[in-house]
């Protein structure tokens, strides 16, 4: 190595921050403001360390070793592509005759061989449906909604929306009762893509939602239509009649800038009302431009659509799958059928989540046991030899492939080459029973909808497990001292601290909510997640807790568990409750520390006899009575699904400041009451897992 050439390139690098003087008498050079001294960087393994800012000298901040000096906002390849139309319009010109986008679902409701239309076709009825909405008076900037699942349709009119500059807003039901009535009005949206499934009641609360003019039905059938007074100012008709409409006046694009917002997301967030995270088509090629930089795609490719598109995750998907032609296969929209899809469409890329595939493993060795015998002791003879290959570094013999797991590869159609897990953490075992199950890559993300998707994946060649990867090159990463929970940047042996996330990925705000957006985004504009990270060797980043009192549950939906004890403290058995859940499972627990005078009463009510009340927590009559009145009280506090319990534990000892499990103001000690009932939640969860294991998956 030439030092002198080093040294000179780091005093050229040092003299682009310095303000030049203007005369011999002006104070001495000062240095120049820049975000992250990006001129520096220390490699260590899949990422670059550099310093936050040259005055400070703190070298806490990541990015990819794949583009240390410049975050990626675009397509090294194709440049030009600034915003979802251009990435669409060139795949129109590049792929016009492969096969896009497919379904089963005949218009008659059965199900056959998967149908296509090609990204022609496909460009074509985009743009008659934005010529459509023009002719219907819709203004540019006007606000989308889609209250349908998966479907082609879905798909095209997103496209629409890019293309003729309007913004998508997904509506969906899990957000709670009242939701779609909250979004609707809240992002003033004026038209409507519904199904037929969804127009009654979008019908229910029309006098509600004032801003609406148009209802579009999917599949609709025109005789079925129904026509509402003029008085409403709302016009409904079905998505065929929509097309011909478009189709008889086409009108030219009208294109939209970087900057200019593409959907407005709405998250469930925690407590209170869904919030609206904005995002530009700048930060959605951005994400994309900086996940897919080493990927090599190509239309040979096929993808199985389930996840829900109102989500992030999925609708990045779908702009990567557009880029590079892949083809796109809808589920029939029964996810117990999913299986009978993924057979039919034999995906070359399947995405998932940890629950689905915490089920496929759990369908798997269910079989293999039930199965027994010679079977089992040969499945077991095959898994553990090409464990031990993949440890070593070794390619594993294909003998075991064509004797044990092609027929596990036939169930996901025999084709999947690439698997990948987000919307919570997969456990090190499930990562590992895939790989050497189904041969391909798998691969472990982290992401959310404020950073437009993807912020940290598994690295091409990555084989540790146990961690979410490294930085997405269209990102950078610090990790910030939490003290209150004793997390900070001097930890032993890694550095931990609450993730914090910079660049083009990160999105505008919330929409109409600037008090809220400035408790997520800091004057240097990092987001802060929320969540707890520490850096692994090798720049490889591990959540290892969140920063409030939220966590995930492995399907991806949010838990404020307050709100839950809050809903339960009406039950009459309770006298104290700690509701638990994390995401490696679907579901929650709770701890009930049971009011002693209304369990004797029910217990003598029962006629049961007991030799005291510990005995009587244990019973299973007096756990089902508890978990029936915990769901009497959630479903009158209106809890949605993944918010009720399905295990409990009765304790009789009272949660107290003596014991350690509360606050001075009465709050519960959340780490202490995980772990003084470490072995209740390993036990209920245990008991989760039995029932679990005795569903058949395939």
């Amino acid at each position: 190595m030439d030092y002198s050439d080093e040294a000179e390139r780091r005093l050229k690098a040092i003299k682009k921050h310095l303000i030049a003087a203007d005369d011999h008498h002006s104070p001495p050079q000062l240095l120049r403001s820049n975000p992250t001294a990006a001129q520096f960087f220390s490699e260590e393994g899949f990422s670059a360390v550099l310093p936050e800012k040259l005055v400070t000298g703190n070298w806490n901040v990541y990015r990819s070793i794949r583009s240390p000096l410049n975050l990626v906002s675009r397509f090294a390849d194709h440049p030009e592509i600034t915003t979802l139309h251009h990435n669409f319009e060139r795949s129109v010109e590049t792929f016009r005759d492969y096969k896009y986008l497919g379904t089963r679902l005949r218009d008659d409701g059965t199900v056959g061989d998967y149908k296509w239309i090609t990204f022609g076709e496909a460009g074509t009825a985009r743009s008659a449906i934005g010529s459509a909405l023009i002719s219907h008076g819709i203004p540019k900037d006007s606000c989308i909604g889609l209250y349908f699942i998966n479907r082609p349709e879905w798909v095209l009119v997103d496209h629409a929306c890019s293309a003729y500059s309007y913004i998508s807003v997904p509506l969906y039901d899990t957000l709670g009762p009242d939701a779609v009535r909250y979004i609707v009005n809240h992002a003033a949206v004026q038209v409507i893509f519904c199904v037929s499934e969804t127009l009654n009641s979008l019908l229910s609360i029309l006098s509600e939602i004032p801003t609406i003019q148009l209802i579009v039905v999917v599949g609709g059938i025109e005789d079925q239509i129904p026509s509402l007074p003029s008085s409403t100012g709302v016009q409904v008709i079905t998505y065929s009649k929509l097309l011909n409409q478009g189709r008889s006046n086409l009108q030219p694009f009208r294109p939209p800038k970087p900057d200019d917002i593409a959907t407005i997301c709405y998250t469930s967030g925690t407590t209170g009302t869904p919030k609206g995270a904005v995002l530009t088509h700048g930060n959605l090629i951005a994400n994309v431009a900086g996940t897919t930089i080493d990927e090599n795609f190509s239309p040979s490719d096929v993808y199985i659509s389930y996840l829900p598109l109102a989500h992030i995750y999925e609708r990045v998907n779908q702009v990567m799958l557009a880029h590079f032609g892949i083809a796109v296969g809808f589920y029939q929209g029964d996810h117990m059928k999913l299986m009978d899809d993924v057979a039919a469409l034999r995906p070359t890329i399947f995405c998932s989540v940890p629950r689905v595939y915490n089920r496929i493993y759990a369908g798997v060795f269910n079989a293999v046991k039930t199965a027994g015998g010679l079977k089992e002791r040969l499945f077991n003879v095959a898994y553990n030899a090409k464990r031990q290959a993949m440890i070593k570094g070794k390619n594993p013999s294909p003998f075991w492939d064509k004797l044990v797991f092609n027929k596990i590869k036939a169930k996901l159609g025999g084709r999947v080459s690439l698997m990948v897990s987000g919307a919570s953490p997969l456990s090190p075992d499930i990562l590992e029973f895939l790989r050497i199950c189904f041969g391909g890559r798998v691969a472990e993300g982290y992401g959310m909808t404020e950073t437009s998707c993807t912020i940290t994946v598994m690295n091409v060649g990555d084989e540790l497990t146990g961690h979410v990867g490294s930085p997405n090159p269209a990102c950078e990463i610090k990790l910030v001292d939490v003290p209150e929970m004793n997390y900070t940047s001097d930890d032993k042996p890694y550095p931990r601290g609450e993730i914090c996330v910079r660049g083009p990925i990160v999105f505008q705000g919330y929409y109409k909510d600037e008090a809220q957006t400035r408790e997520v985004i800091d004057e240097e504009r990092w987001l802060h997640t929320g969540d707890i990270g520490t850096w692994l060797p090798g720049g490889r980043l591990k959540i290892i807790d969140r920063k409030k009192n939220i966590f995930k549950l492995s399907q991806g939906e949010y838990i404020a568990p307050e709100k839950i004890e809050n809903a339960f403290a009406k039950c009459k058995f309770v006298a104290q409750c700690f509701v638990y859940g994390d995401s490696l499972n679907s579901s929650l627990v709770a701890v009930v520390s049971v009011d002693h005078d209304v369990l004797k009463e029910w217990a003598a009510s029962e006629g049961i006899v007991y030799n005291d009340l510990a005995q009587l927590c244990n019973d299973p009559k007096a756990k089902a009575a508890v978990l029936a009145d915990l769901d009497a009280c959630g479903r009158e506090a209106q809890l949605r699904g993944f918010e009720f319990v399905k295990v409990v534990t009765l304790v009789l000892e009272p949660f107290t400041m003596e014991n350690g499990l509360l606050t001075p103001t009465f709050k519960i000690k959340r780490p202490q009451a995980k772990e003084y009932f470490a072995k209740a939640i390993s036990d209920m969860y245990n008991e989760l897992s039995k029932t679990a294991s005795s569903e058949k998956i395939f």
